[in-house]
């Protein structure tokens, strides 16, 4: 397995993906690790490409069963963005999942070091940028469209719609499609990452102005949009919180009044429950999200900013390593923060600590009664 050849010197797409025999041996592959290493780096991807997969699919099938609720509740945009975001992280399983075990197999069972198809490389690594920037696009999607319902209700309930979730859906596909695609086109390159088992964009040693503007795109782009997200969040968090405050003091009027306007003030706090439950889920996507991609987007920009040799090849690679560990398990945790985080889930934990703190009550007055009586006596 060799590194590829810069696709900057071949102007069209068949020759770009063409095999060049007599390349050099990458100077990574000279250190090839251990079967040992080796069988247990296959077993965590199959391990994180399974559990990902099924993790999502249970996800669906709870967005599936509570999308009466979420029509009911005129929340359906937000329900379209969030299946556009498990779909996309179910696909980011499967497909690079797939080449990857390709890859760990192929570099496992081959006697020799051969660098894996031009095709199969540059798909790969297509399909590395594509699904990664789609849950961060999708993601970032969301947090606006909450903060628009939140902030300015009315407006959201007269003007987004399904239809314009599709739209913006379909939007963020070509962003991603486009960013993905350039390298076939001979804008960037697409190579084999240390230790042989993934491609992606050319980090590591960009042989070209195209490598490093492409690079720093992608790490620039899923930064501002982490930040965006981050801001939205906020600012609906806040909005939340006053308007829980104002229908707080609204209920303690109503309650000295007559029936109807304290069943309109439960009816109001019932769409300000569903509107807590999204925002606990969007938060802790957008939290799961930073903690999982802002290493490896930020190393990924350092690295391109400063090309100075002072740091090791190893430990550059191996924090790359770590980095793209990391981000994928992003696209795990996703699905379990819709599993976990629901009403029913975090109301069945709520009620189990508030009888935990009775129990524990009651069993501390009881002992205090009986210690009292004692001294009595």
């Amino acid at each position: 397995m060799t590194l590829f050849p810069n696709s900057s010197a071949q102007p069209v797409l068949h020759q770009n993906l063409k095999i060049n025999s007599s390349d050099q041996l990458s100077p990574w592959m000279n250190n090839i690790t251990s079967p040992p290493l080796q069988l247990s780096s296959l077993g965590m991807s199959c391990f994180t490409m399974i559990f990902g997969a099924i993790s999502n699919l249970i996800a669906l099938g709870i967005l599936v069963k509570s999308r009466v609720r979420f029509r009911r509740q005129s929340k359906t945009p937000f329900l379209f963005l969030t299946v556009a975001l498990l779909l996309a992280d179910l696909g980011g399983h499967v497909i690079p999942g797939a080449f990857a075990l390709y890859l760990h197999t192929d570099l496992r069972y081959k006697t020799q070091a051969i660098k894996p198809t031009g095709k199969v490389c540059q798909i790969f690594g297509a399909s590395m940028v594509f699904f990664g920037l789609c849950p961060l696009l999708l993601g970032c999607a969301m947090a606006v469209e909450r903060c628009v319902a939140i902030t300015q209700p009315f407006f959201h309930a007269s003007m987004i719609t399904v239809a314009h979730a599709q739209q913006v859906v379909l939007f963020i596909s070509s962003v991603a499609l486009v960013l993905a695609v350039l390298p076939l086109f001979a804008v960037g390159t697409y190579t084999t990452q240390p230790p042989g088992t993934w491609c992606f964009l050319s980090i590591r040693d960009p042989q070209s102005s195209a490598d490093i503007n492409l690079s720093m795109a992608f790490s620039c782009l899923g930064l501002t949009l982490l930040a965006l997200s981050l801001l939205c969040n906020i600012l609906s968090g806040v909005a939340l919180l006053q308007t829980r405050m104002k229908s707080h003091n609204v209920y303690k009027k109503a309650t000295a009044r007559c029936a109807r306007q304290a069943s309109s003030a439960s009816s109001s706090s019932l769409f300000s429950l569903l509107d807590m439950e999204m925002m606990v889920q969007l938060a802790t996507i957008t939290v799961v999200s930073c903690v999982c991609w802002g290493p490896f987007l930020i190393h990924t920009l350092m690295m391109q900013l400063n090309q100075s040799p002072r740091a090791s090849a190893h430990m550059k690679d191996d924090f790359i390593l770590l980095g793209l560990r990391m981000a994928s398990w992003n696209q795990i945790l996703d699905p379990w923060v819709y599993i976990l985080l629901r009403r029913t889930v975090l109301f069945r934990v709520c009620c189990g600590l508030n009888r935990r703190r009775a129990t524990v009550a009651a069993n501390s007055f009881c002992a205090d009664t009986s210690r009292q009586a004692f001294n009595l006596q």
